[in-house]
């Protein structure tokens, strides 16, 4: 059994290596790689590939470059554009501005695409050039994509959920309903935490957008048709069980293609450049998790996340007190495990803990997935950090972490309001399934 001094020295040699610009991917593998040398000895240093192989060798993550790919069709025919601009119409002149158009429009893209990163890349693409022009604060412009992109696990569908169900035999279904309400509830928690700031300190805010006619925002509101039609067709191919989720991910390409083509923005050139950022983005993505799968490997093979568990199990009295502790235990292994290695390394010992206290699965899948989303957003694995600071192309990926701070409050304040009141995510799935 590793050590806890070992396993502290080997999370501050990646953090080193990550703040000295080594990219993710290489930090978490030379991390992993020195750690099964050291403690494993080379024969399971050579199961890296095999490790890879079964990671990569997964029907469910077909869904991820599909839903990239979908976001890139609506980025690049410009159907993202005009959803972002007939958010904007409404919410321009609240305290903050277009920073309230990156939450609502990553709430609606998330109910697309099923991914955070998805998100993230997108609305990180349409929004940071319009908030640049109009000289809002980088840190809370970055700071607000990043962190409402993480309702992309929250906001069915999500494929973090499906995963959860799957591991857990919890029905999927319950759980997109139930995420559903925390979803929406945390929307509204960030749209007020940007008022709020945007009061205390309007420096953070921009030029304001002009004010059209109301008329003309009626008229603009047809730029939201394209994502609705979409989520439809994605959600309603899984709940009427002719599609599985990947599947749905595809028919969620055809349809954009189709509405990309009824508004006659389909081309070569247009749909080469969505292939191409598609195949960059999901590179990017599948290397990390490959990368952090096998961490996740040799971490787990050294016995770290079981002890960890077992700890809390021990020390926990009621279900409140494993709850307080699952979720501190949580917050501390999501700085340095990828949302999904998170989930498939902890799970399987976490669950019989759940079900010896008594809680609900549906409940806590939407607990899990929430303190994913913090995971999100805190380095120095938080995905969606790196994901739009890619975006961003130049800057200290400081200002990333710094202007989501405020937003991972906001999130255990989500946690919080969960534990006390239990029915925000039950409610839904109660009364649609009894």
């Amino acid at each position: 059994m590793i050590g806890a001094t070992d396993a502290l020295i080997g999370f501050a040699l990646m953090l080193g290596m990550m703040f000295l610009g080594v990219p993710v991917a290489a930090a978490l593998f030379l991390v992993a790689a020195l750690g099964a040398a050291v403690w494993l000895g080379m024969p399971m240093l050579m199961a890296f590939g095999g490790n890879s192989w079964s990671v990569l060798n997964d029907f469910t993550l077909t869904s991820i470059p599909l839903f990239i790919l979908l976001g890139e069709i609506l980025l690049r025919s410009g159907m993202a554009d005009r959803m972002y601009e007939s958010l904007s119409d409404w919410v321009s002149r609240w305290p903050g501005g277009l920073l309230h158009t990156n939450v609502l429009a990553s709430g609606v893209f998330a109910a697309v695409s099923g991914s955070s990163v998805a998100t993230a890349a997108t609305i990180g693409s349409v929004a940071l050039p319009a908030m640049a022009s109009r000289g809002y604060a980088p840190r809370m412009a970055l700071g607000s994509i990043a962190a409402g992109a993480t309702l992309g696990i929250l906001i069915p569908p999500s494929i973090n959920m499906i995963i959860y169900g799957a591991m857990t035999n919890t029905s999927i279904g319950r759980l997109f309903l139930a995420g559903v309400a925390p979803g929406l509830l945390m929307m509204a928690l960030f749209l007020g935490w940007i008022a709020l700031a945007s009061r205390l300190n309007p420096e953070i805010c921009g030029v304001p957008a002009p004010t059209r006619p109301l008329g003309e925002r009626l008229r603009r509101l047809s730029g939201l048709a394209p994502p609705i039609v979409i989520f439809a067709v994605v959600m309603g191919g899984i709940y009427a069980g002719w599609a599985t989720p990947t599947e749905a991910a595809a028919l969620g390409v055809l349809a954009a293609v189709a509405l990309a083509a009824l508004a006659r923005r389909l081309s070569v050139t247009m749909l080469h450049q969505a292939f191409e950022a598609t195949v960059r983005l999901s590179a990017m993505i599948l290397l990390i998790l490959v990368a952090a799968q096998f961490l996740n490997f040799v971490i787990g093979v050294m016995g770290v996340p079981q002890a960890m568990t077992r700890l809390v199990a021990a020390m926990a009295g009621s279900p409140l007190e494993a709850l307080l502790l699952l979720t501190l235990f949580y917050l501390v292994i999501g700085c340095f495990l990828e949302t999904l290695s998170m989930m498939v390394a902890t799970i399987p010992v976490v669950f019989p803990i759940v079900v010896h206290f008594g809680i609900d699965p549906v409940w806590f899948g939407v607990f899990l997935v929430i303190l994913m989303e913090v995971a999100l957003i805190t380095p120095p694995i938080g995905m969606n950090l790196y994901v739009v600071q890619g975006v961003r192309g130049e800057g200290p990926i400081s200002d990333v972490i710094r202007g989501a701070a405020p937003f991972v409050l906001v999130m255990l304040a989500m946690v919080a309001l969960l534990i006390a009141l239990p029915q925000l995510a039950l409610w839904l799935p109660d009364r649609v399934f009894g």
